[in-house]
């Protein structure tokens, strides 16, 4: 991932390069040529992701002189929007989300957990489903991601997992998916990894926000610095709030949304919440080119 940015892009060249020296190690060719296993163990995909996004971002801005009116990223990605909202540095950022996986990954060994997508029930329901399946016994398991549009993320112990999985069919799941990731990420298999990133956070320097940036914790604008140290600490074990960060926007109307990093799931997931939105991703030279292209349109 990144790969054709850095080609094309000075301001990608200089984000990569930059975050390469401050690492101690070439991420960036991690990113643009694995190995695959390397990439996706939660201590490098969660700096690759961080450090594509702003890339990425960079590159746009090179592109189409904009500046973002309003800010949310899932998981990983609030720290990309909070560089974007101008709360914290890129450098801070990257040290800060290097940490973060470092911790995950520590998190996960000691206690394996794993992640699957329910698709087709409501929040009610796939919250009763984790009830259920910890009632039986099989273990910790919670909802991790409110993605809107019927996808629903769960997460904890592999069994209970399982078993959520199992009684999520009988409640009328349309699909359970099993999610290729190392853990029980945003659960609270997770809590020591966000109670131990609690120390570096509260050393950076966190500032007020240039523009409205929701948190993943609350679903409510971030107002102060403060507020950034306790939602990303609780961030790591606490669902994502994606669905109800999305409507607070559209509530506001905000009605244009650029997906900044790897891919398209995001643009798809909005679009699901609201079919009238403007939605884009940029990932690769033609898609930022496109992105502008609805930044203009919404613009004019």
């Amino acid at each position: 991932m990144g790969a054709a940015l850095y080609q094309e892009f000075d301001a990608a060249r200089e984000v990569f390069d930059a975050a390469d020296r401050q690492l101690g190690f070439s991420l960036s060719t991690l990113c643009f040529s694995g190995p695959e296993e390397a990439l996706t163990a939660t201590e490098n995909a969660q700096p690759g992701l961080y450090v594509t996004s702003y890339a990425a971002l960079q590159c746009l801005k090179q592109l189409c002189p904009t500046e973002p009116q309003a800010a949310a990223g899932h998981s990983v990605g609030e720290y990309a929007a909070l560089a974007a909202a101008g709360v914290l540095s890129f450098e801070e950022g990257l040290g800060l989300v290097r940490k973060r996986g470092e911790l995950m990954r520590d998190a996960a060994a000691r206690t394996p957990g794993s992640m699957a997508a329910l698709l087709g029930l409501d929040a009610e329901t796939a919250r009763s489903v984790c009830d259920e399946a910890r009632a039986s016994g099989a273990g910790q398991v919670s909802v991790a991601n409110y993605n809107g549009g019927g996808q629903i993320v769960i997460s904890g112990e592999t069994a209970a997992v399982a078993k959520a999985g199992e009684i999520a069919r009988e409640k009328g799941a349309k699909r359970v998916i099993p999610l290729p990731v190392s853990g029980g990420f945003h659960s609270p298999l997770m809590v020591t990894a966000g109670d131990a990133l609690f120390a570096s956070l509260s050393k950076a320097s966190f500032r007020k926000p240039r523009i409205p940036i929701v948190s993943n914790v609350t679903a409510k604008y971030i107002e102060m610095p403060d507020d950034v140290i306790g939602g990303l600490t609780m961030q790591v074990s606490r669902s994502v709030r994606w669905e109800e960060s999305i409507q607070l926007l559209l509530s506001d109307g905000f009605d244009t949304f650029i997906e900044i990093g790897s891919g398209e799931v995001l643009s798809g997931l909005i679009r699901r919440i609201d079919k009238t939105v403007r939605t884009a991703s940029a990932h690769d030279p033609a898609s930022l080119r496109s992105a502008c292209g609805v930044i203009e349109e919404a613009s004019s």
